[in-house]
């Protein structure tokens, strides 16, 4: 289960493939967001969803809209998966899956991250999620449809 919508996203600090530490509520200050939590670079569902985001990249970039792709893998596997997939966003190291905690994105117990985005405004509420462990694209046709509904596209 998602964090609720209207409720406040949680603050974190983590190292990205631009080779700084990104701080959500100061490095996207004063920005809507785009953050999709995923289980592994490399893995099928993974690559497809990553590429579909790369795909439609223009109409986030368009709108000023900066996605981030958070997962348990390092910074350099990160990297490598950028490059292999040409993909034009950053992604966030979270190797102890503390923010994925954060954001209800771990199963308990196992430690395994669900796939989950969230569509944050300017002020860094949540205005959607969507959960969906396979159907990678139909989270990129969420995040466009809930821009479309709540006036942010535009």
């Amino acid at each position: 289960m998602a964090l609720k919508e209207k409720t406040q996203a949680p603050n974190f600090t983590l190292p990205s493939t631009d080779g700084r530490d990104f701080t959500l509520h100061q490095d996207a200050k004063g920005k809507a967001v785009i953050l999709y939590f995923y289980p592994k670079d490399f893995t099928s569902g993974c690559t497809q969803q990553a590429c579909e985001f790369r795909d439609h990249f223009d109409f986030f970039r368009d709108l000023d809209i900066p996605v981030y792709g958070i997962s348990r893998d390092s910074v350099e596997t990160h990297q490598r998966f950028r490059k292999e997939h040409n993909l034009p966003f950053h992604l966030l190291a979270d190797e102890d899956g503390n923010v994925a905690g954060l954001y209800k994105a771990t199963v308990p117990l196992i430690n395994f991250t669900r796939r989950i985005t969230y569509l944050l405004d300017s002020n860094h509420t949540i205005v959607s999620s969507f959960e969906k462990l396979f159907g990678a694209k139909k989270h990129i046709e969420e995040m466009v449809n809930q821009l479309i509904e709540n006036n942010m596209a535009g």
